[in-house]
Order: structure tokens, then sequence, then C-alpha cells
């Protein structure tokens, strides 16, 4: 009776095990792995979503400026067209009189073909014109329509992006849960020192000078996904916002402004140049001492930190 009681005891104390394992809390270890992990997975549809945005925009200025030069060219067609309808109407109308007057007149039939010649020789020109001028709409009319086209498809993306985008915000929501699980607030605190007087950029010169000046002060501004500032950023929205400060444009995507710089090895860096890391799902600005400034992940803000954060992709530079 008693290894019976015993063993019922065992198998209860069996079943009851998992299950109150199961109801455990995740440790701030496993949450902030779990953040991580989802932080990553964000970055990567946050710059799908940005590089989206930057080539709907480079195409709808295409657009823009193939409609400017269509315009025109249409209507100087309409009035070289006119001009030579005007003028096939009038030799038809006096084309009679004007044989028989030639007929007539000293020179005779010489006179008349020399202005037939003549005729002919306008109208000739005239629809060269014409067709120099079909040729031209006809192809910047094809141009178009096949940018109609790419901007058709851009816009019905653009809206499932709109889908990506309610996911983003459903993933952020969970995440920031997640964060005030693991550490009780959903952000970081803002800097106690706003000024940053502590750490002063350092001396650079030219325009690389002023991209890492301008990353120094955006260091304690928050993680803002698809934000380039000047209140918040993403990583290539930091990026992209520093070089502007200092003259240059990059697009506002990982992935585009690695295909914009040139490539350079990790014994050439200077201040000024971009650290991309593996994936092309986040990218830094370099600023000496094997530092970089940078936009972290949600929930974060702008840092200084030692560059091999995680695996690098390689290294460019602004040109």
């Amino acid at each position: 009776m008693l290894v019976r009681t015993l063993t019922v005891a065992g198998l209860t104390a069996a079943l009851i095990a998992p299950s109150t394992a199961a109801r455990a809390e995740p440790s701030v270890a496993e949450l902030t792995a779990r953040i991580e992990k989802s932080s990553t997975e964000l970055e990567q549809i946050v710059e799908s979503y940005n590089k989206l945005n930057e080539e709907i925009k480079a195409n709808k200025a295409t657009a823009a400026r193939l409609q400017a030069q269509i315009g025109p060219l249409e209507a100087q067609t309409a009035q070289s067209r006119a001009e030579v309808g005007a003028m096939a109407a009038t030799a038809y109308k006096t084309g009679g009189l004007r044989t028989a007057r030639a007929l007539l007149e000293p020179g005779g039939p010489a006179t008349l073909m020399d202005r037939l010649s003549t005729i002919d020789q306008l109208t000739r020109d005239r629809q060269e014109r014409i067709s120099g001028f079909t040729d031209n709409q006809r192809r910047l009319l094809d141009e178009k329509s096949r940018l109609d086209a790419t901007l058709a498809r851009e816009a019905a993306q653009a809206r499932a992006m709109g889908n990506t985008r309610r996911k983003i915000e459903r993933d952020l929501a969970r995440l920031y849960e997640m964060r005030r699980a693991a550490y009780g607030r959903e952000t970081e605190a803002p800097p106690t020192r706003p000024d940053r007087s502590a750490e002063p950029a350092p001396t650079v010169p030219g325009n690389a000078g002023a991209a890492v000046r301008y990353a120094y002060g955006a260091i304690g501004k928050p993680y803002a996904w698809g934000a380039d500032g000047p209140n918040g950023y993403d990583c290539s929205g930091l990026t992209s916002a520093a070089w502007r400060a200092a003259g240059k444009s990059l697009p506002h995507n990982t992935r585009m402004q690695w295909g914009k710089v040139a490539h350079i090895g990790r014994g050439d860096l200077r201040p000024g140049d971009l650290v991309f890391y593996s994936g092309l799902g986040h990218v830094a600005l370099y600023v000496g001492g094997g530092k970089i400034i940078d936009a972290p992940s949600a929930g974060r803000n702008v840092l200084k930190r030692d560059m091999n954060i995680m695996s690098i992709q390689g290294y460019g530079r602004v040109l």
C-alpha cells in the first residue's frame, strides 16, 4: 500500500512539474535575447519599407520630368502638322491657277517645274520635321507608358506596405511589452546631460567633419523607424541626415547606401565613413578609434559604441 501511495504521489508530481515550469516567467536574459531577435527582424522590414519609399520618390520625379518634356513636344508636333496641312490645302486650291500662269509667263514649262519642285521640297522638309517630332514624341510616350506601369506596380506595393506598416506597429507593441517586462520601461530614458559637453565631437576636416558633428549632436535622441530627424532616427535615417548636413545626398535605405558609396577596407576607415552590417539591415557612422554612432533599434537611443556590435558586411566612403 505504501509503495502504491508513493508511486501515485511521484506520478502526480511529474505531471505537475512541467506545467509549473511552463508557467514560469522568462528571465531578463531570455527577454533580452527575444528583444534583440525581434529588433533585428523589425529592422529588416523597416529597411525594406524605406527602400520602397525611396524608389517611389525617384520614379515620381522621373515621371514629372518626362511629362514636362512631352508637353512642349506635343505642341510643336501639332503646330508643324497644322502648317503642313495648310500648305497642302493651299497647294491644292491654287495649283491649277499657278500652273496656267506658269505656262503663260516667260519661261513657260520650266518655270512651272521649278515652282512645283519648290513646293514639293517644302512639303518634304515639313514632313521630315513632323516625322522627327513624331518619333521623339513616340519615344517619350513609350517611356512614360513604361514609367506609369512601374508607378502603378509600386503603388500596389505601397498599399501592401501599408499592411506591413500595421504589422510593424503590432510587432513594436509586443517589443515594447517585452522591454517593459525586462527593463521596467518601453524606451530608454533620455540623457540627463542634454548638452553632452563631456564628449565633444572630434575635429575632422572637410565634409566628413560636418557629418561626424551632426552624429554627435544626435546622441541621446530616440530611435524612430522611418525617421531621418531631427527628433528621431532609424539607422539609415541617421547616416543620411548626417551626410545631408555635410551637403551630400544619401538615400534613406541601408542597401541603397551600400550601392552608392565607394567600398573600402577596414584599414582605410576614416571618421565619417559608413559601417555596414551583415544582411545590410543596419548601418552606422564611423567616428574614429574603433567607435561608431548609430540608431540601434526600437526603444533605444542614438549612442556611440564599439563598431564590432555584430558581423560586418563592409565599409563605405561617401564621395
